[in-house]
């Protein structure tokens, strides 16, 4: 792997769909190459469906103009990069062999039996292969129809969440009680012989509905029924997985499994395959979801032209571009002078510990940024993982999310069995992909990171894979005597993962982060950030809007609206409305508007910084 980037980490955009123009030239640019060096374009789907699923666009879309998926590659490569892509060069790969192939050869195994499971892939949901060698055999395939992931996902919305959303079911359900409703979706669901199941997702609204149940309203209280239904919906969940893939690995005599694929990523399904298979080893891929699919699409390519499938265990996913030298950043940083007091700090791990140990809570930004959805180490919030109060203390002053919601534990890998159950002859978990017990003795040391069931989502740190993070633990351990630290990802709930140094600054000024470790800088928050803040220049971010509607009692009011983001909309006062109508990007908050310290401009500022924290404008120095 040379580099690998998300385009929503480039454009700040949620699980974005756009073209990935940008994570393209990002990669380019790190690898000093441009598009006529490139061999082959893969697609992550097959090329008649997917020009199916955009004959279905437009029709719905009359005013779009009609063009293949070939031709829309072409025209976006050609508009960003101003190069003419050769129809040989552009390959289509099916979805589930994607998956499948970014995870057997990054698996390093010499033999396997591979799963992909998701919502669908073309007329499959679930695809199960045999792998030895260099060959990759499919066995089995589920139709839609009977989809974990859609099956999942159609749990998720009854709960008052969306599409991505999956994972926040997964925390909940371990406070129901998966018997209350197991009578009702039994009725879905059947396991069937031959490793089979039936599993109805189409009617699950539907019985709910006859059950009495009431789907709970976005931002509403979480109730017993709700986490009773997560319980189930996870608990079938695990069973027909189970069922499936065990029923494949006594079949074809495989000991080891490689799992991908948008369900790869329920860690709880995930440890009680690791708990119950009697595996030799076992390795989801840490970037499950269809970015990976798009990594495999490429390896799958590769493969085909080069007649050879190289297989190599993959130990970390530090593959985002190169990040800026640390000559570079500091001149970076010195721009938010008068918000950031900014300090060199040579060995940065020892005094990094003791501001955790002493309860802060810190941004944590070393080189390469993960590819994937997970923090492991270089783009990470840290804190104390033993006081209990940490965990909400997090989601209240960062994420602004749910507090029910769990944090996972980074954790020395030598100290890795004092603290967690975890297979002694399994390898450790390089990426966090596991949800297992933690050692009932070590619970209330680790409070914070010890879910309502006794369980985390470990993640294990290798000082041959990521050194600097490793002596942080070390560090940790020799003021605490505990190896392991809270880790989650360096973003607030609006935002993907931050990429860039003015990614995290952003995140840090609108959140009550304590610290930012930048390198070898420590970052701090200036006493006089709050009245600096009128000199920022404000900018709005592409795809934010300034409307006026009729509110309650048919008064007029302004709202800022994400045009981008599905529902997500900010009413503000009209003096706000005006300053933000009339900016420019070069005109700071102060030059916008005259009063920004007296009674009403202090409601302004306000409501520009709360804009600011969702991500629908952007301040920045001049």
């Amino acid at each position: 792997m040379v580099a690998a980037a998300e385009q929503e980490r480039l454009n700040r955009l949620k699980h974005t769909n756009r073209f990935s123009g940008d994570a393209v030239r990002a990669c380019f640019d790190h690898a000093g190459i441009g598009f006529e060096h490139v061999d082959s374009v893969a697609f992550f789907f097959d090329e008649a469906w997917t020009d199916k699923e955009l004959f279905h666009q437009y029709v719905e879309h009359s005013d779009v103009t009609t063009s293949s998926a070939r031709e829309l590659i072409k025209e976006r490569v050609r508009e960003l990069f101003d190069f003419e892509l050769p129809d040989d060069r552009i390959s289509f790969v099916r979805h589930h062999d994607s998956h499948a192939y970014s995870v057997y050869p990054q698996s390093g195994f010499d033999d396997a039996l591979v799963v992909v499971m998701d919502g669908r892939g073309e007329d499959a949901s679930a695809s199960v292969y045999s792998a030895a060698g260099e060959r990759v055999e499919l066995l089995a395939t589920k139709g839609p129809s009977d989809s974990l992931g859609h099956w999942y996902t159609a749990g998720t919305e009854l709960l008052g969440y969306q599409l991505f959303d999956e994972y926040k079911v997964m925390g909940l359900a371990p406070y129901g009680n998966p018997d209350t409703y197991r009578p009702v979706l039994d009725e879905l669901f059947e396991l069937r012989p031959d490793g089979d199941f039936r599993l109805d997702h189409a009617r699950l609204r539907a019985a709910m509905f006859s059950a009495g149940f009431l789907p709970r309203r976005r931002g509403g209280t979480f109730e017993q029924r709700h986490m009773d239904f997560a319980a189930a919906v996870q608990q079938v969940t695990e069973e027909a997985a189970l069922h499936m893939i065990g029923h494949w690995l006594r079949e074809t005599g495989h000991s080891r499994l490689a799992l991908a694929g948008g369900v790869g990523q329920n860690c709880t399904l995930n440890g009680r395959l690791l708990r119950e298979q009697h595996l030799r080893d076992i390795f989801v891929h840490p970037a499950s979801h269809d970015a990976g699919a798009a990594l495999g699409a490429a390896i799958k390519v590769e493969a085909e032209k080069t007649a050879a499938l190289r297989r190599r265990r993959i130990r970390d996913v530090f593959w985002a571009p190169a990040s800026p030298r640390p000559e570079e950043t500091e001149p970076l940083l010195k721009k938010w002078a008068g918000h950031l007091d900014v300090e060199h700090v040579p060995g940065i791990e020892k005094r990094t510990a003791q501001l955790l140990a002493d309860g802060k809570v810190v941004g944590w930004v070393q080189g390469r940024s993960e590819f994937g959805p997970r923090a492991l180490g270089n783009r990470s919030i840290l804190a104390d993982p033993r006081p209990a109060d940490n965990r909400q203390r997090v989601n209240l002053m960062v994420k602004k999310r749910e507090t029910y919601r769990p944090f996972a534990p980074s954790v020395q890998a030598e100290s890795l069995h004092d603290w967690f159950e975890f297979p002694e002859d399994i390898a450790a978990p390089d990426f966090m992909v596991f949800t297992v017990p933690v050692l009932e003795h070590r619970r209330t040391e680790l409070a914070a990171v010890t879910h309502v069931d006794g369980t985390a989502r470990v993640h294990a740190v290798d000082r041959e894979v990521n050194g600097r993070f490793w002596r942080l633990l070390e560090e940790f351990e020799a003021l605490t005597g505990v190896p392991v630290l809270l880790n989650t990802s360096f973003n607030n709930h609006a935002e993907p993962i931050v990429d860039s140094v003015e990614d995290a600054v952003r995140c840090f000024l609108t959140t009550e982060l304590d610290h930012l470790v930048i390198g070898d800088l420590l970052v701090s928050r200036s006493p006089r950030d709050r009245e600096a803040r009128t000199a920022l220049v404000p900018r709005l971010c592409p795809d934010t809007r300034v409307v006026r509607e009729s509110g309650p009692a048919r008064l007029e009011r302004a709202v800022v609206t994400g045009a981008y983001t599905k529902a997500k909309r900010v009413p503000v006062g009209a003096a706000t409305a005006a300053l933000l109508l009339s900016a420019d990007g070069e005109r700071s908050l102060a030059e916008l508007s005259s009063n920004l310290t007296g009674p009403g401009g202090v409601e302004t500022l306000a409501e520009v910084e709360l804009l600011w924290s969702e991500r629908f404008l952007d301040l920045a120095p001049r």
